[in-house]
């Protein structure tokens, strides 16, 4: 999200007047995310801010502190659409008990939340609502519509991670799909427009190069991941080399072992040091059994999943998350 729109919604408090929730900076409103949810829509933006006041102020000034310190959080919204019945609401014998009560009130709401689980809110919430302010920032969820009357949604604060698909094979055209759904930045790269094109890479930002010797005229950021995915792995050395050379945070390449060992002994010849190559992951992909082009690319983007959590949370949550995975 955009510092600035945080700023821009900080002065309207202030001032007095209604803020702009924009889809580009809140997507948790656009059409596609609202599509087929009978109790949020586009115009839901326009709502809430209409009853957002300088109460709010500190829901958006801690939003401020948590871009500039890079934490992942996320600004959420509950939605009420029916108050008594959001009120009435609670668990049955299947869920965990949070008390006798609902929803705290029958009223909207803005609130903060992070992945320590930190909330910021106006208003007093509930331990139910507590719950589902934590689980909202999971994006939609089985939580989010649990209880008639009331739902939620969130936007996230920190920019989505850039994945660069080099080279436009049958896997990253897969992969792009799945990231860019699961809330990558996907950028594909190949020389070739018949792979290369809108109907194989629909949601992907596409760069067209003459040949793979064009690479070094793309930088790359250190928060960046890079999937190495070139047809038949002919231009896997390219690859591998300028994830190197760009020191992203991530890279990974397909191959068998005898593939990998020829690529390595390219890269080395190349510039390419021990340590460059063994920081990229070969295999890329967790395990478990994967063949097909699709297969293959629910392991990759399974794998970006696990490292962009790592790489997010804070040092509690971390060590929280491996122990959950037996790592």
């Amino acid at each position: 999200m955009r510092r600035q729109a945080i700023e821009d919604i900080i002065e309207a408090l202030k001032q007095g007047e209604e803020p702009v929730l924009s889809q580009e900076d809140f997507p948790c409103f656009s059409e596609g995310a609202t599509q087929g949810n009978p109790n949020i829509s586009p115009e839901s933006a326009a709502r809430i801010a209409r009853q957002m006041d300088a109460r709010d102020l500190p829901v958006f000034e801690r939003a401020l502190q948590a871009i500039d310190r890079n934490e992942q959080a996320w600004i959420g919204f509950k939605f009420v659409y029916d108050a008594q019945t959001a009120v009435a609401n609670v668990d049955n014998e299947v869920t965990k008990k949070y008390g006798e009560q609902g929803s705290a009130d029958g009223l909207d709401a803005v609130f903060f939340c992070n992945d320590a689980k930190e909330i910021v809110c106006a208003r007093v919430p509930s331990p139910r609502d507590v719950f589902q302010m934590k689980d909202c920032t999971r994006g939609p969820s089985m939580h989010t519509e649990q209880f008639d009357g009331v739902t939620w949604c969130s936007a996230a604060l920190q920019e989505k991670v850039r994945v660069w698909l080099l080279g436009a094979s049958d896997a990253a055209a897969e992969v792009a799909a799945l990231a860019d759904h699961v809330g990558f930045k996907v950028v594909a790269v190949d020389y070739d427009p018949a792979y290369l094109n809108p109907e194989r890479f629909p949601s992907a930002q596409r760069v067209l190069l003459g040949s793979f010797d064009e690479l070094d005229g793309i930088a790359a950021d250190p928060s960046d991941y890079v999937c190495v995915l070139t047809r038949g792995h002919m231009f896997d050395p390219e690859g591998c080399l300028w994830a190197a050379r760009n020191n992203v945070a991530f890279a990974g390449m397909m191959g068998c072992k005898g593939k990998n060992e020829t690529v390595r002994g390219i890269c080395l010849s190349r510039g390419m040091t021990e340590a460059q190559w063994d920081a990229i992951k070969r295999p890329i992909g967790l395990k478990f059994g994967a063949k097909s082009p699709a297969e293959l690319a629910i392991a990759i983007v399974a794998e970006l999943v696990d490292v962009r959590y790592r790489q997010r949370y804070d040092e509690a949550a971390r060590q929280k998350h491996e122990l959950s995975l037996g790592r």
